[in-house]
């Protein structure tokens, strides 16, 4: 389980992080609210993430439908469930 607001996202896929989570999907949906968004990543499997980012971040990195990105999530911000 992880937070959505733990989700980073990136367009770059050869980045450097400390981070050790980072997995590659498809954009499957945004949601735009009233000052952030949720943007829906299909990783594969028909398993998703959600990241929670402002609108200006989705226009300034030019996120669309169907765009790949990369979600990155610290490890310690991983919380596993049964």
């Amino acid at each position: 389980v992880v937070k959505s607001n733990n989700v980073l996202l990136s367009t770059q896929t050869n980045l450097k992080l400390s981070a050790r989570n980072s997995l590659n999907g498809n954009i499957e949906e945004i949601i735009i609210g009233s000052v952030n968004a949720e943007v829906v990543v299909n990783i594969g499997n028909e398993d998703k993430i959600v990241a929670i980012v402002t609108i200006n971040s989705i226009e300034n990195m030019g996120l669309k439908v169907g765009a790949s990105v990369d979600v990155i999530i610290k490890a310690s911000d991983i919380m596993i469930g049964k």
